[in-house]
């Protein structure tokens, strides 16, 4: 039995400006203790890390990776964003690589103590461009719902300028995993998206199961992201240039 485990539910974004719009996507996501990472690449067929499979997941892959590893980068990351706790327990969510593809637009990185509260939850986004933006927030309150808020700092789509604030609200993952996320414009609400998953077993049966449903997940995020940015560009959403990472600093941001 693993601490890690298998989600599949729904992918939903919905536009409330400058046109509506809206869209809802199934895919299936991992939630790995990455202290289990050797012992499912040992112990799970179909399943590898850093080595190719059905279903894999490289290190490479996230940002935080360094050469001694996701754990130690994710508590670097804590300490360089004034977060002192070392976590006993951090917990991956993120699309797998399918036959040694993968994209993913949020990974989350859930830091827990030894009661299983989440003190901090470090998200990292990935575009299109090939960039990627570490956003490391501290959890003030130990509830059932995490909320957290923090300043757009990176380029991510084309149809939304950089002055923007994300308003996230999380659960701890078990039965069920719930990601819901807010963007704002000094207006008010641009869009909301979300991800609704339920839990299943993690086991090499599962997984040989949602590879036959969803063999071509990660080809179908890529191509999705486009496919909506040209129904977009057909609504005639306005369309901002791409601001390069180094300059990707939102007027908001204070930091």
């Amino acid at each position: 039995m693993f601490n890690s485990r298998l989600y599949v539910g729904t992918v939903y974004h919905r536009r409330v400006k400058p046109a509506v719009h809206q869209l809802q996507y199934r895919v299936f996501s991992l939630l790995i203790d990455l202290d289990e990472l050797p012992s499912l690449h040992q112990r799970l067929r179909g399943f590898s890390w850093n080595a190719f499979n059905a279903l894999s997941v490289h290190d490479k892959d996230f940002g935080l990776s360094k050469s001694e590893g996701l754990r130690s980068g994710v508590e670097n990351a804590l300490i360089e964003n004034q977060i002192h706790e070392v976590p006993k327990q951090i917990f991956l969510s993120c699309y797998p690589r399918v036959f040694g593809y993968a994209f993913n637009p949020l990974s989350l990185f859930y830091c827990l103590r030894e009661d299983g509260t989440v003190f901090a939850v470090v998200h990292e986004v990935h575009n299109t461009f090939g960039e990627r933006h570490t956003y490391v927030l501290p959890v003030n309150k130990p509830s059932k719902w995490i909320q957290q808020t923090t300043n757009k700092a990176l380029f991510v789509s084309p149809f939304a300028h950089m002055n923007m604030h994300y308003f996230f609200r999380l659960n701890v993952p078990n039965m069920k995993q719930v990601i819901a996320i807010r963007l704002h414009d000094n207006e008010g609400l641009v869009l909301t998206a979300s991800y609704c998953a339920s839990r299943k077993a993690l086991n090499t049966r599962t997984l040989v199961r949602q590879v036959i449903a969803m063999p071509f997940q990660s080809a179908k995020v890529v191509l999705g992201i486009h496919w909506e940015a040209l129904i977009l560009w057909i609504k005639r959403v306005p369309w901002f240039s791409h601001v390069p990472k180094e300059s990707a600093r939102s007027p908001l941001t204070k930091n």
